[in-house]
């Protein structure tokens, strides 16, 4: 099984493979969801960022004040250096279990795939719950965390509806890119399509 949850997988990865990869979806596949929930203003927290190009494509929409987080320094560095000329868009080397923010620091917290990983690796329950609180944390008063996920509800919600979290939770739906296919008429509609999880603090404490 490959270690998802250590940074020498990711190091040896990136390594390996440095050429840019979005997991699941592209900006443009996400726009309009996040546009609902996220203003150009906000400070937003992209955890396991890797080399995806989701903060590059939004800081070229106006979202400017963005912060990527990622296990794998080797990743973290190259990324430095490609968007050095970004201001506003930082990298740093941290894991999302535990999180160097101070308390409410973060309008938005992002996550493309990194729960995923953290749920195929050893120890996932714990770790899961380790990095949902270090999310929670860092979130303010009225923040959101959005996460975008190949798992169905069925499996997802049992993680992020902890009254810990202190956030309500809506799910919406994307198509999966077809990769210049189209989908196979044979398969159920819920294998062509990814899941974006909206915890929202703000609508946790009106419906309280």
């Amino acid at each position: 099984m490959a270690q998802y949850g250590k940074s020498e997988y990711w190091d040896e990865r990136y390594t390996r493979d440095p050429e840019p990869f979005d997991w699941y979806q592209r900006w443009a596949g996400l726009k309009d969801i996040i546009c609902e929930h996220v203003k150009p203003n906000h400070l937003i927290l992209n955890t396991g960022s890797g080399n995806s190009r989701l903060s590059e494509e939004m800081f070229e929409d106006g979202f400017t004040n963005i912060t990527n987080i990622d296990i794998s320094s080797v990743v973290v560095n190259s990324m430095k250096e490609k968007y050095a000329d970004k201001q506003g868009m930082s990298y740093e080397c941290q894991d999302v279990r535990q999180l160097g923010a101070g308390d409410g620091t973060f309008d938005v917290v992002l996550d493309k795939g990194t729960l995923d990983s953290l749920m195929c690796g050893e120890g996932s329950t714990h770790n899961t719950q380790k990095a949902l609180l270090e999310i929670t944390r860092v979130l303010n008063s009225n923040g959101v965390f959005i996460c975008v996920s190949h798992g169905q509800p069925s499996y997802r919600l049992t993680y992020l509806q902890k009254a810990d979290y202190g956030w309500s939770v809506k799910t919406q739906t994307v198509q999966k890119p077809m990769m210049g296919t189209t989908a196979s008429s044979t398969s159920e509609e819920k294998d062509n399509l990814h899941y974006v999880y909206i915890c929202s603090k703000a609508s946790r404490e009106e419906g309280a």
